[in-house]
C-alpha cells in the first residue's frame, strides 16, 4: 500500500505577518528613549521638576515597553516552527503588551506619589534649564512615534502578502486588525509625547507667572493619562491571553453559517484567536442525515477570519441506540 502524502493536511500554525521591519524601528526607538530618559531623570532631580520627573520614568516605563516589544517579535518569530506551540507564537506579542500594561500601572503609583507629596512640599525648581530638557525629551517622543506610525500605516497592506500559506482556509485578515504589540509601543510614545507637553506647559507656567504648583499637578495629570492607557490596554490584552472571545462577530457569522445546512444543530461551539484578526474554531453539530464534515467546513470557508476549523458530526441514529 502506497504512503499517503499527509503533508496536505498539516498546515503552518504561524499566523503572524512578518515583522522585521518593526522589530528593527522598536530596537531603535528602545536605544533612542533610553538615552533619552536617563537625561530627563537626572535632569528633574537636579532640578526639582516633577513634570520633568514625570516624564523621564514614564519614559523609562516606554523603553521597556519597547523592548518588551522588540524582544517579543525576535521570540515569536525564533520559536515560530517550535511544534510545542500549539497554534503558533503570536500570543508572544500579546504577552508582552500585557506585562507592559502591568508595568505601568506601577509606574503611575510612583508618580501619582511623589506628585501629590510636591503639592503638599513644594521645591525650588530651576524652570529655565528643566524646560530645555523637557523640550528635547518631546522632540525625541515625536520622532519615535513618527518612526513606529509608518509601520502602523503599512502593516496591514501587506499583511496577506508576507503571511500566504497553503492552508485552505487561511483567509487575510481584514484591514481593521491590529498588532496588539506593536499598539502598545505606539500608544506608550503618543502619551510620552502628552506629558512632555505637559512638562513645558508647566514649566513655563512657573518661570512667567510663578505658578510653582503646576508642575506637581501636572505629573498628578500624567499619572491619570498612563492610567487611562494602562488599563485600557491591560483589559485588550486580557481578553485575547484568556481567549474570552464568544462575545465576537465572528461567532455570530459561524452560526449563521451553519444554521443554513438544513437538519443541522449547534451543539458546541469554541474560538478562539490564533493572531491580530485569525481565529481557531471547534464545532460540534448534531443532524439525522449523512452530511459530512467537509460540508460543514465549507459552509465557514466564506469567513476569512476562520484559519482552523475542527468540525465533530453527530449522528442522531448513533445516539439513541
Amino acid at each position: 500500500m502506497t504512503a499517503c502524502n499527509h503533508s496536505r493536511w498539516e498546515p503552518s500554525h504561524d499566523y503572524r505577518p512578518l515583522e522585521t521591519r518593526t522589530e528593527r524601528q522598536a530596537w531603535l526607538v528602545t536605544a533612542l528613549t533610553g538615552v533619552t530618559m536617563l537625561v530627563e531623570i537626572a535632569a528633574g532631580y537636579a532640578f526639582n521638576s516633577m513634570a520633568l520627573l514625570a516624564d523621564g520614568w514614564h519614559m523609562a516605563s516606554h523603553m521597556l515597553a519597547i523592548g518588551l516589544t522588540a524582544l517579543a517579535y525576535l521570540l515569536a518569530r525564533h520559536y515560530a516552527d517550535d511544534p510545542r506551540f500549539a497554534f503558533g507564537t503570536w500570543k508572544i506579542e500579546v504577552l508582552a503588551g500585557f506585562a507592559s500594561s502591568l508595568l505601568l500601572l506601577v509606574v503611575v503609583a510612583m508618580l501619582a506619589f511623589e506628585s501629590l507629596w510636591r503639592l503638599w512640599q513644594p521645591q525650588v525648581i530651576a524652570f529655565d534649564v528643566a524646560l530645555w530638557v523637557a523640550v528635547v525629551g518631546l522632540l525625541v517622543n515625536l520622532l519615535s512615534a513618527w518612526l513606529l506610525r509608518d509601520q502602523h500605516e503599512h502593516a496591514h497592506a501587506h499583511a496577506h502578502a508576507d503571511h500566504d500559506h497553503d492552508h485552505d482556509h487561511d483567509h487575510a485578515a481584514p484591514a481593521s486588525a491590529r498588532d496588539l504589540n506593536r499598539h502598545a509601543a505606539f500608544i506608550h510614545v503618543l502619551a510620552d509625547a502628552l506629558t512632555s507637553v505637559a512638562a513645558i506647559v508647566a514649566l513655563l507656567g512657573g518661570m512667567l507667572f510663578g505658578w510653582s504648583w503646576l508642575d506637581p499637578l501636572m505629573g498628578v495629570i500624567g499619572a491619570l493619562i498612563i492610567a487611562l492607557w494602562a488599563k485600557g490596554l491591560l483589559s485588550e490584552t486580557a481578553t485575547v491571553l484568556l481567549d474570552r472571545e464568544m462575545d465576537s462577530p465572528v461567532v455570530a457569522r459561524v452560526r449563521r453559517a451553519l444554521a443554513q445546512e438544513a437538519d443541522t444543530e449547534l451543539a458546541d461551539l469554541h474560538l478562539w484567536r490564533v493572531g491580530r484578526a485569525h481565529y481557531a474554531c471547534i464545532v460540534s453539530v448534531v443532524t439525522h442525515g449523512d452530511t459530512s464534515a467537509d460540508r460543514y467546513k465549507a459552509r465557514l470557508a466564506g469567513i476569512g477570519e476562520l484559519v482552523h476549523v475542527t468540525v465533530e458530526v453527530n449522528r442522531c441514529a448513533e445516539n439513541e441506540r
